[in-house]
Formats: structure tokens, sequence, C-alpha cells
């Protein structure tokens, strides 16, 4: 029993066994990448409100939230500037970042392929297409703008999923799904390029001062941010979100193959059109909230999976909103002072940063099949 009691420590001495057990119990308790993704949008959203044309110390920044809250005395300029312009400005940022985010890694999971987002498939052209629609023929501002966006996107996804649907010539369940995924994107490919060309039409019709707005909202802004949108947006992702939450372990499923999935027990038609839906409706009311802001979609997923190595919802999440708070706080206090006084939308500069993603993503993707 003596020789027993002392072999542990024995080991612990000589041996590897315990050490290296007690090292896998070190990394273990070390921080997610996610986690620090989460810590890095709290940190940018907490440098988008406090910094920038206009700085908040944070005393003054709490000040002015409880005085808001309970009515109490207000800081002149710095209550207004934080509270009607910079709070929800962030919010609404944050918001369209996870919601752009979310959806582009939901398509792009579910159809295997890193180019299908919002943005590439139609969704986005469709919003713009109703938005433009709405704003150049039948004058319409504010939320009108907002829902036209809303039903565009949600018309143009039909349409695409039910040529999407169109019978195959794969013999197996698999072979359909693939089959199925490559005529979404193709389908989608297409339909956005007709849209373009109808919102084209549509500006070349449209007076100086429409084209102006229309360019502004096409090109995706947080400029029109409000309490009000935020308060939609949010009610719309306390929706969609939960809906997130319960598609994510069938998604992990399907990622096998329909095949697979199905001997599984997952329903795989009822399960991708839930996908789709959740999907749209995430894109769609983002793009009603903002307008179209580029790439974020695209962006959030495969830089989110490098981060986290591995396909990840929550980090797709947060890297949508910290795309979107660093271009928008970028655009607004940085590139003013570079292009002498100019305010940029932030699509400009998500936009920007989408082809030399593309380009990078297709480089190291042939390096890792070299």
């Amino acid at each position: 029993m003596t020789t027993l009691r002392k072999l542990p420590a024995e080991l612990a001495l000589n041996g590897n066994v315990p050490r290296k057990h007690s090292h896998q119990l070190s990394f273990r308790r070390l921080p997610s990448p996610t986690f620090f993704l989460g810590l890095a949008l709290v940190v940018m959203f907490a440098v988008y409100v406090l910094l920038g044309s206009y700085t908040v110390t944070i005393p003054d920044f709490f000040k002015i939230v409880i005085a808001h809250m309970t009515g109490g005395e207000k800081i002149p300029g710095a209550s207004f500037i934080v509270m009607e312009h910079k709070l929800p400005r962030a919010a609404i940022g944050t918001l369209i970042g996870v919601a752009f985010g979310l959806a582009g890694a939901l398509f792009q999971t579910m159809l295997r392929n890193p180019l299908a987002s919002p943005d590439i498939i139609g969704i986005s052209y469709g919003a713009s297409a109703a938005a433009v629609t709405a704003i150049v023929i039948f004058g319409a501002s504010g939320a009108v703008v907002s829902w036209a966006a809303l039903g565009g996107a949600l018309g143009v996804a039909a349409i695409i999923y039910a040529i999407s649907r169109g019978t195959g010539s794969g013999a197996g369940g698999g072979s359909r799904g693939n089959a199925a995924g490559n005529r979404l994107i193709l389908a989608g490919v297409g339909i956005a390029a007709a849209l373009h060309a109808v919102v084209n039409f549509l500006m070349t019709r449209a007076d100086i001062r429409t084209a102006a707005d229309v360019l502004v909202w096409l090109n995706g802004s947080l400029n029109s941010a409000n309490w009000e949108r935020t308060g939609i947006l949010m009610a719309s992702l306390l929706v969609l979100v939960p809906a997130v939450i319960i598609l994510a372990g069938p998604l992990r499923i399907l990622e096998l193959g329909d095949d697979a999935a199905a001997g599984l027990g997952i329903r795989v038609n009822a399960t991708r059109l839930g996908l789709v839906l959740t999907a749209v409706g995430l894109a769609a009311s983002a793009t009603a909230a903002a307008g179209p802001v580029a790439f974020v979609a695209f962006l959030a997923g495969p830089i989110g999976r490098r981060i986290v190595r591995k396909p990840s919802l929550p980090a797709s999440a947060f890297t949508g909103a910290l795309i979107v708070l660093a271009a928008d706080f970028f655009a607004s206090n940085i590139a003013p002072a570079i292009l002498d006084g100019t305010v940029l939308p932030v699509g400009v500069i998500t936009g920007a940063l989408g082809a030399p993603f593309l380009l990078w993503l297709l480089v190291t993707s042939n390096r890792k099949e070299a």
C-alpha cells in the first residue's frame, strides 16, 4: 500500500503523464479566441463612443447616460452628441455587423462556399432595387424605404430558392444538395446582375438631388441611425438570433452531407429552408436599417474562421460588428482629415476592403491546394 501511494509522486517527478495532464488543464483555462473577439468588440465600441472628432471622458459618459435615464441635468452639447449621435450610431453599427456576419456565415457554411454571401447571391441587390424604386418612382423616404428594402430582399430570396429547388440530375441526396447549392449561387449571381442593371436605369431617370440620396443609401451609411431604427433592428435580432442558435446544431450535421445528415435524423429540406429564411431575414433587416453595407457578410465568416481556426457563428458575428464599427470610425473621423473634410459612407470603406481580401483568400487557398 505504501508503494502504491508513493507511485503517483514518483510519476510526477520522473514521468510525463501527470505533467502532461497538468498542461492540458492549464491550456483549457485560457480564454478562447472568440472571447478575445468579443473583448475587442467591447473596446472598439468604447473607442467609437468616447473618441473621434468629439471626445467624451468616461465619467462624463456615465453621467450623461444616467441623466438621460433618470431625467437629471444634462451637459449642454455633450448630452445631445452622445445620446442622439454617437451612441445610437455605435449601437446600430454593432447590430448590423452582427446581422451581416451571421447571415454570411450561415450561407457560406450551408452551401460550403466562401463566396455564398448576401452580397454575391443577390439578396442585397434585391433590397437595393426595391429601395431605389421606392425612392425614385414613388418619392418614398424614411421607414417606407426600409420596408421596401426588406420586401425586395425577401422577394428575391424566394425567387432564388425556388430556382435552386429545381430537379437535379444527381441520384443521391448529397448530389442533389450540392447541385441545389450551386444552382442557388448561380441563380443569385444572375439575378444580382439583372437587378444591378435595374438600379442603374433608375439612377439615370432620377434628378440630381434624388440620385445623390440614392447613392448614399446604396453605399451603406449609418448617417440615418437613430433610436427608432435601433429598436426595430434589435427586435428583429431578438427573433432571428434564437433561430440561429436552434439551427446551429443541425447546420453542423448538415456539413457532413445530405445523406449523412438524413441518416442522423435531420430533416434536410426543412433545415435548409429554415437556414435560408433566417439568413435572409438577418441580411434584409440589416440592409433595411443602413443600406447594403458592402462585403461585411462576405468578410466576417472567413476572417472569423481564420482567427478561431474553425467555423464559428459567434466569431463571425463579433467580426462583422468589429468591421462595421472600425470602418465607420475611420470614415467619420480619420477620412475627413485625409480627404479635406469629406465624410465617407461606411460602405465605401468596407467595399474597399472586400476586393483585396478576396484576392488574398484566393491566393492562400491556392497555396493550401499546392
